[in-house]
């Protein structure tokens, strides 16, 4: 059960980070009680903190809704609330896992309270190094104000559409109900010690020394989000506070900077997937080569089935298989001193396989979106080692710097990790 007055308790007189319309909502749930008409307290659940979810390619999504305060000891689970404590425990244990190759948040929340918010950044901040595992945001439908702040922290941050983020900038509310008091009837009278200690109090007009406190409580509060969102994004402070606490939507947010791309919660996941992909050694070519059958995630198709464009070879042969392309093949044994028709055979025996390992390296790379001219690449007389390193190359400036990732353990430990535990604990009760 969830106590409404403590919850107003924490929106007056406070200063928050929270998009305007919601706060707007919450005055208006709230406004009766200025009225003299109680709040029916609302019934439900002890919180369970935020929903997590694991994906077949091992990559957790955690999801981050609602109003953001910093304690969920009095949260319900039909408050709307949820803790910054329980969005870091979630955080933390995807990153720790194990089993998990990387961690997608899926936000959707204007924003809350203050206290907890900056702890949490760093908390972050502190796991993703740790774990150097990608952490990636999706604002679906919106990121604002303090969840933006927890959005900047991710390495890539997609928007919806029509998502929103922005609303960098922090608010106080003081409502004076002096006149609804004398309405009622009521006389409030204080007797206290300490100049300042009933400043902003809610049965008196809002004293000039007392707003001036407050602004310049909210004023130190703005200074500090705007330097950890400059310094997630890598931009400056005052390009943050030029952006005036507006709300941006779709590509606007692009153009703001205050995300790096259009794309929705499924886009995220089968990019991340793509790129945290374990990349094994590749296969050396023998005269018993059958083709490798493995589904694709982007298209199910198996790579027995997808042509190889790059190399030609007759009907009823198998085509080459594509290989993967991180690991240096291993060294082929020195051959014996041969004859000059035994030597110009293995000079082109030799020659096919360097063709296939480019063929099998640029069918690879182009199932990861670089394109590659294998063809080109005998005629120059590069070497498969170098065209390798050429594209995961070129894979790491797409991903932006920290997205090709060592493969998880090929036997996951998900019963030991109370992420995946409380995943398939949800999912068995949904199933119930």
């Amino acid at each position: 059960m969830i106590d409404l007055p403590f919850v107003a308790s924490r929106v007056f007189g406070t200063p928050l980070l929270i998009a305007r319309g919601k706060l707007e909502v919450i005055l208006a749930v709230l406004a009766p009680r200025f009225a003299g008409t109680p709040l029916a307290p609302a019934d439900g659940t002890p919180d369970a903190g935020p929903e997590t979810s694991i994906t077949e390619q091992n990559i957790a999504v955690i999801s981050v809704t609602g109003t953001l305060v910093s304690r969920s000891g009095y949260l319900d689970a039909a408050s709307g609330l949820l803790s910054y404590a329980d969005v870091g425990d979630a955080i933390v244990s995807a990153l720790a896992d194990p089993s998990v190759q990387g961690v997608i948040l899926d936000i959707d929340s204007p924003g809350g309270e203050v206290g907890g918010l900056f702890d949490l950044v760093e908390i972050i901040r502190a796991a993703k190094t740790n774990a150097k595992k990608p952490l990636w945001a999706v604002a679906n439908e919106c990121a604002l104000s303090a969840a933006y702040a927890i959005a900047s922290s991710a390495d890539r941050l997609y928007v919806t559409r029509t998502g929103e983020v922005g609303s960098i900038g922090v608010v106080a509310v003081h409502v004076d109900e002096s006149a609804a008091d004398t309405k009622a009837g009521l006389t409030w009278t204080y007797v206290f010690a300490g100049e300042t200690k009933i400043d902003g109090n809610s049965h008196q007009p809002l004293s000039d020394r007392a707003r001036a406190t407050i602004q310049a409580d909210v004023d130190q509060l703005y200074t500090q989000l705007c330097g950890i969102v400059a310094s997630n994004r890598r931009v400056t402070s005052e390009a943050v506070r030029a952006t005036d606490a507006a709300i941006y939507r779709g590509e606007a947010a692009i153009r703001a900077g205050l995300a790096d791309r259009i794309g929705t919660l499924d886009l995220a996941i089968a990019e991340m997937a793509a790129a945290v992909a374990p990349l094994d050694p590749p296969a050396r070519l023998t005269t018993n080569l059958k083709t490798k059958r493995s589904t694709s995630m982007a298209t199910n198709e198996t790579e027995g089935d997808r042509p190889n464009a790059n190399e030609p070879h007759s009907p009823g042969t198998p085509a080459p298989v594509a290989q993967p392309l991180i690991a240096e093949p291993a060294p082929s044994p020195i051959p014996p001193p041969a004859t000059a028709p035994a030597a110009a055979s293995a000079q082109a025996d030799a020659l096919r396989a360097e063709y296939a390992d480019l063929a099998a390296l640029a069918a690879q790379a182009a199932r990861l979106g670089v394109a590659v001219d294998a063809a080109d690449a005998m005629r120059k007389g590069i070497s498969a080692d170098d065209l390798r390193r050429s594209v995961l190359d070129a894979l790491a400036a797409r991903s932006e710097a920290a997205t090709i990732i060592a493969a998880a353990p090929s036997t996951p430990v998900a019963g030991d990790s109370p992420i995946v535990r409380r995943a398939k604990q949800r999912a068995a009760a949904a199933n119930v």
